[in-house]
C-alpha cells in the first residue's frame, strides 16, 4: 500500500502550512487501523493540504495514493477520503476558454491551474467510484453517487448505473444519495437533462417509500423548475407524513467517542442534531426543494406552515430554520408563520425551543405576532438568568427576552430590571432598549446604577457604551452624572468612541441636561476627530438651542480636503438640527457633486433637512437610490418626510414595494439586522406613498 509514496520529494512541496514533509503520515494515518489516527489525518488533510478548498502541488500529489486507498478494502472509513476526493476534484472552473486566457504571470494562473489538474488526475482515475455503489460499507455507498457524478468522464454509463442501483440498494439513505446523484449529473449535463427529469417525475409518483419519492421531488425542482408540480405543497406535505408514520428503520452505527479535532466537532454536533429523530435526512431534502421553488415564496410558507403544524417536533424544527433562511431573502406574509414558532416556545424538546427562540430574537418589529407566547413563556420558565451573555442565551429566557424587547413590548420592561439586577447582561438587550422608547424610563435607575459600577479601563467603551445607548433611548437624565464621569474619565483606547458614544447620550436627554453638561459638550466642539466634534455639535444644539457654535464646528469639516467620513459626521449633525443649520446650505451643495457615493447622500439629505430644497436634492437621492441598494433607508427617510414634494420618486417608491426579495439579501451570510433594516426601508416607502395620495385627494 502507498507504492512509491517514498520517492515524492515532499518537502518541496507546499501547503496551507509550509512545506508538505508531514503529508506522508497523514497519508498512512488515513490507513491506521485507530479510528481516532484516522480521523486526526483526515483532519489534517483537510485543515492543511486541502485548506479551505485549495488545491496545492502536495494535493495533486497525493491524489494517486487517495485513489489506492479507496479501492483498498481493508481500509476503514473509506467514505471520507471519496468525499475528500470529490471537493478536490469537483470543483466547477467554468468555460475551459477562461482557464486558457490567464496568463502564467497572474498571480490566479497557478491555483486555477492545479484545479484543472486536480479534476483530470481524479478523473483518470475515476472507474474506481464505480465498484464502491456495492461496497458493504454503507458510508462508501453513501459518497460513492457523488464522486461518480462529480467526477466521472462518461455520465451516460454513471447514470445507467445509478438508476439501475436503485433498483438493489435497500439502506434509505444510500438511495437517497444515489437520487441526488443523478440530479447533480443532470444538472452538469444539460443532454441528460430532459430524460433525467422525466425520470424523476416517474420516481417521484412510484410505488416507492416516501422518503426515495420525496427525494425525486426535490430533485425534479432542481432540474427542471419549470415541471414543479403546481400541487408541490400538497404533494410533499402528505409525504412527510407518510415519512413520520412509516415503521422505523434500525437505529445507525454507535456514535464515536469525540475527538479533538474540527471534524469531530462537527460529527458530534450533527450527531447531537439528530438524536432522537427517526428520519433526520429529509432536512436536507427540503433545503434542497425550497432552493428550487426561489421565489415561490407563497409556496413555501405554505410548506413551513404546514410542516409546523405536524405532530414530529423535528420537522418543526426544520421549519424554523428553513424559515429563517427564507425571510432573510424574501419579503412576504409571515404572520402566522411567526405565530406558530411561538407556539413552539412551550414544546418540551429543548431544541425546538432553542430554534424558535434564535429565529424569533432576530425579527425585531416582525416578531409580534408570537409576543403573547414569548412573554408566556418568561413567566412560565424556571427561574434563572435573564440576561446572560454568549451562546447558551438562546437556550434559555434571554434569548426570549430579547426577542419581546426587539418587537417593542412593553410587557419586556419587568424583565428587562430583573435583568439589570442580575450579573452580566447581554449587550443586545441593552440595544433593544431603544424598541421601547420612553416607556423604559422606569429603567433608568438600574441603567444609572451599572453605569456607575463601570470601571474606566481600557474596556470601558465595550462596558459603557450598550448601558449610554440604553439611558438616550429612554432620556434618563437623572443618570447626567454617571455620564459625565464617563466622559471626562475615557482612557486613550477608543476615547473618541467614549466620547461619541457619552455625546449622543446627552444630546438624547436634552435641555434637561444643560446646566451641567454644557460646558463638556463645548469643550469638545474642537476636537480632532470627526466624529466627536460633530456629535458634540449636536449635543450643544441639543442642550441649548443655538445653533451658531454648532455650525462653525461643522462647517470646518465641509471643506475641501476632508475625508469622506469626515464631510459625512458632519452633514448628519447638521441634518439633525435641521432649519436652524440653514446657513449651512451654500456648504453641502457643494458636496451633491461629490465622487464619494455616500458624501452625496449625507449632503443631500441634510440639505432637505436645512433647507427644505427638495427640487436640488431629489435627483441626487434618486441616483444613489438606483446606483447602490444599501443607500435605500437612508434616502427613503428623506422621501417620507418630502412627502408630495418627492412626487418624482413615487415609481421608484412602487417598484420598492413590489420587490419580493429583500433589498440588502446577501449570499454570503447575513446581518442580524437585516430584516429589520429591510423591513424599516418598506415602512418609509409606505409613508412616503401614503403622503403623496393624501396629497392627491
Amino acid at each position: 500500500m502507498l507504492t512509491g509514496i517514498e520517492e515524492v520529494d515532499w518537502a518541496s512541496l507546499g501547503h496551507a502550512y509550509g512545506p508538505a514533509d508531514d503529508v506522508p503520515e497523514l497519508l498512512r494515518g488515513l490507513a491506521s487501523a485507530d479510528p481516532a489516527e484516522r480521523e486526526n489525518a483526515i483532519d489534517g488533510m483537510y485543515g492543511a493540504v486541502h485548506h479551505q478548498g485549495d488545491v496545492y502541488d502536495s494535493t495533486l500529489a497525493c491524489i494517486p495514493f487517495l485513489l489506492e486507498l479507496v479501492a483498498d478494502p481493508e481500509v476503514q472509513d473509506r467514505g471520507c477520503i471519496v468525499e475528500l476526493l470529490t471537493s478536490i476534484g469537483g470543483i466547477d472552473l467554468g468555460d475551459d476558454e477562461e482557464l486558457a486566457e490567464l496568463d502564467a504571470e497572474d498571480e490566479d494562473f497557478i491555483p486555477a491551474a492545479n484545479f484543472a489538474m486536480a479534476a483530470a488526475a481524479i478523473a483518470a482515475g475515476a472507474d474506481v467510484f464505480l465498484g464502491l455503489v456495492c461496497d458493504p460499507d454503507p458510508e462508501v455507498r453513501i459518497a460513492a453517487p457523488c464522486a461518480l457524478a462529480s467526477l466521472h468522464p462518461d455520465p451516460v454509463r454513471v447514470l445507467g448505473l445509478l438508476r439501475e442501483r436503485l433498483t438493489v440498494e435497500r439502506d434509505t439513505e444510500v438511495r437517497l444519495a444515489l437520487v441526488a446523484a443523478v440530479g447533480r449529473l443532470a444538472l452538469r449535463h444539460e443532454t441528460l437533462r430532459a430524460e433525467t427529469a422525466d425520470w424523476l417525475a416517474w420516481l417521484s409518483r412510484a410505488a416507492q417509500a416516501p422518503g426515495l419519492r420525496l427525494a425525486a421531488l426535490a430533485q425534479l425542482a432542481r432540474v427542471a423548475p419549470a415541471e414543479i408540480p403546481h400541487d408541490v405543497v400538497e404533494r410533499v406535505t402528505v409525504l412527510l407524513d407518510e415519512v413520520r408514520t412509516a415503521p422505523g428503520e434500525p437505529a445507525g452505527e454507535t456514535p464515536r467517542a469525540a475527538t479533538p479535532t474540527l471534524i469531530g466537532q462537527v460529527r458530534e454536533l450533527l450527531e447531537e442534531h439528530s438524536a432522537g429523530r427517526p428520519t433526520p435526512w429529509t432536512e436536507e431534502l427540503l433545503r434542497t426543494l425550497h432552493t428550487a421553488l426561489d421565489d415561490r415564496v407563497d409556496d413555501r410558507i405554505a410548506l413551513i406552515l404546514a410542516q409546523l403544524r405536524s405532530p414530529d417536533w423535528g420537522q418543526r424544527s426544520d421549519a424554523i430554520w428553513l424559515c429563517g433562511a427564507l425571510i432573510r431573502v424574501w419579503r412576504g406574509r409571515y404572520e402566522e408563520v411567526v405565530r406558530l414558532v411561538g407556539a413552539q416556545l412551550s414544546d418540551p424538546e429543548p431544541r425546538l425551543r432553542e430554534a424558535a427562540t434564535s429565529f424569533l430574537e432576530r425579527l425585531f418589529e416582525l416578531a409580534g405576532p408570537s409576543a403573547d407566547a414569548l412573554a408566556v413563556r418568561l413567566s412560565a420558565a424556571p427561574q434563572g438568568p435573564l440576561g446572560l451573555p454568549g451562546p447558551g442565551a438562546r437556550a434559555g429566557r434571554g434569548g426570549a427576552l430579547l426577542a419581546l424587547a426587539r418587537c417593542g413590548d412593553a410587557r419586556a420592561i419587568p424583565l428587562l430590571a430583573r435583568a439589570l439586577e442580575e450579573g452580566e447582561v447581554r449587550r443586545e438587550l441593552l440595544y433593544a432598549v431603544k424598541a421601547l422608547g420612553p416607556a423604559a424610563l422606569p429603567l433608568a435607575p438600574a441603567l444609572r446604577r451599572r453605569l456607575a459600577e463601570v470601571e474606566l479601563d481600557e474596556l470601558l467603551y465595550d462596558r459603557a457604551a450598550p448601558l449610554l445607548c440604553a439611558l438616550g433611548a429612554v432620556r434618563g437624565v437623572q443618570a447626567l452624572p454617571e455620564v459625565l464621569r464617563v466622559l471626562r474619565g475615557a482612557p486613550p483606547n477608543r476615547r473618541d468612541w467614549v466620547r461619541e458614544a457619552c455625546l449622543r447620550t446627552l444630546a438624547a436627554f436634552g435641555p434637561a441636561a444643560r446646566g451641567e453638561a454644557l460646558e463638556d459638550a463645548r469643550a469638545l466642539l474642537g476636537a480632532e476627530s470627526a466624529a466627536v466634534s460633530s456629535m458634540a455639535a449636536q449635543a450643544v444644539w441639543a442642550l441649548d438651542g443655538s445653533p451658531a457654535e454648532a455650525l462653525e464646528a461643522l462647517e470646518r469639516w465641509l471643506r475641501p480636503g476632508a475625508s469622506g467620513a469626515e464631510w459625512c459626521a458632519a452633514a448628519r449633525a447638521l441634518g439633525a438640527i435641521g432649519p436652524a443649520a440653514a446657513g449651512a446650505a451654500p456648504a453641502l451643495r457643494a458636496g451633491l457633486g461629490a465622487r464619494d457615493l455616500w458624501v452625496r447622500v449625507r449632503s443631500a439629505a441634510a440639505l432637505w433637512r436645512v433647507s427644505g430644497d427638495a427640487e436640488t436634492v431629489l435627483p441626487v437621492l434618486l441616483s444613489a437610490w438606483e446606483e447602490n441598494r444599501h443607500t435605500r433607508v437612508t434616502v427613503a427617510e428623506c422621501l417620507a418626510e418630502m412627502g408630495p414634494a418627492a412626487a418624482e420618486a413615487e415609481f421608484a417608491i412602487r417598484t420598492e414595494l413590489a420587490r419580493r426579495h429583500r433589498h440588502n439579501a446577501r449570499e454570503d451570510g447575513a446581518g442580524s439586522h437585516d430584516v429589520h433594516d429591510d423591513e424599516k426601508l418598506l415602512t418609509l416607502c409606505r409613508a412616503a406613498l401614503a403622503r403623496m395620495e393624501r396629497h392627491r385627494m
